[in-house]
């Protein structure tokens, strides 16, 4: 019986990350859970598409933007499941199991992480605990979190969309009803919170949100999102 996960990473630039987060993976593969892992590249010049190469990757090149790699990365995978990670987003250590687990019981239910970032103190803490609470009150959980679906499941809704931001909330929206944490954690990097400031950047992606549902179009936002 061949393993059932096709692991789908986007990346751009992503040399310093990808060794950390493919490491995370390797109990996976011990378990015989991963199938094959799908490198979606939007057009690095770093070492990320050598990185790729060594781990065995399957690589997808496209232009940048993570729906679009999303979504190409998905076509070109095997699995009769795909579980969709960012590049600097790490697996803890048992995710496994977990990850089993919601295969054997959960039918045609989507999973997504409990996220942490890679930082010490209150600002973290406080980011990642509104994130989970999100998740878990209102079904929106973020890229950051990984994805977990059922290829049927992932197909019956069309999957992810080709837009230049909020392609995680876009299907979570379509899978609302039919998500589920799973209980493993998915650390991610500070980076980004780091530069910005973590309440800013927090209060950013609030309010980047609210023009999302509000019906605010994806291109708009993505043109100051990415400034």
């Amino acid at each position: 019986m061949r393993a059932p996960v096709s692991i789908i990473v986007p990346t751009l630039d992503a040399g310093r990350e990808l060794p950390a987060t493919l490491a995370a993976l390797a109990e996976g593969l011990q378990a015989g859970l991963i199938r094959e892992l799908v490198v979606s590249d939007g057009g690095s010049g770093d070492a990320t598409l050598k990185l790729a190469a060594t781990a065995g990757a399957v690589t997808v090149r496209g232009a940048a933007g993570r729906g679009g790699q999303l979504r190409r990365g998905a076509a070109a995978a095997q699995g009769d499941w795909l579980l969709f990670l960012h590049a600097d987003t790490q697996l803890a250590p048992g995710w496994t199991s977990e990850v089993l687990a919601h295969l054997r019981g959960s039918g045609q239910m989507a999973g997504y992480f409990r996220l942490a970032f890679r930082a010490r103190g209150a600002a973290p803490r406080l980011v990642a605990g509104w994130a989970n609470l999100r998740s878990r009150l209102f079904g929106l959980p973020y890229g950051d979190q990984g994805l977990l679906i059922a290829r049927a499941l992932y197909e019956e809704v069309g999957g992810y969309r080709d837009i230049p931001l909020m392609e995680d909330v876009a299907i979570a929206r379509a899978l609302r009803g039919r998500l589920r944490q799973i209980p493993a954690t998915a650390l991610t990097s500070p980076e980004r919170y780091r530069r910005q400031g973590w309440l800013r950047r927090g209060a950013r992606n609030l309010l980047t949100l609210a023009r999302y549902l509000w019906g605010t179009d994806p291109e708009k936002l993505a043109g100051r999102y990415l400034r």
